[in-house]
């Protein structure tokens, strides 16, 4: 398994009428906090890129526990369970600074596809190597 963990300061913008979190921005947290484990791990997206490839989200899902609201300190803690073969398939914690309790949980499932076909293809070697790399140091 690899984690990561990446903070965010909720802004304003990022809020409804209720003073609640919108429900759509926890899929831009998931996006932050899923480059950031990406580029930790030597595979920013433009190093994907740089590879011919694509990792276009084909399914999402997140559930909400509790709200967050305008300036909460959120930690999104973003997880590699496996090694990909075709897809691959992360995972998302969100939590409050100071606080245990889940604030939201989700997925996202990517392909990897060649930018230059479009096609579905299988997970590079190159991009194999950073992962495993990390799940065993």
């Amino acid at each position: 398994m690899i984690k990561h963990v990446t903070d965010i300061r909720v802004r304003y913008a990022d809020t409804d009428q209720m003073k609640f979190v919108y429900y759509g921005k926890y899929f831009e947290y998931f996006e932050q906090g899923r480059s950031d484990l990406l580029r930790e791990i030597g595979l920013s997206y433009p190093s994907i890129e740089a590879m011919g490839l694509f990792l276009p989200v084909i399914e999402a899902h997140a559930k909400y526990k509790r709200a967050a609201r305008y300036d909460d300190l959120l930690h999104v803690v973003t997880y590699f369970r496996e090694i990909p073969v075709a897809r691959i398939r992360i995972e998302y914690e969100v939590y409050k600074d100071g606080d245990a309790d889940l604030l939201a949980e989700g997925y996202t499932i990517h392909t990897f596809m060649n930018a230059n076909t479009g096609k579905p293809t299988r997970a590079p070697g190159q991009f194999l190597e950073a992962l495993e790399k990390r799940m065993k140091g």
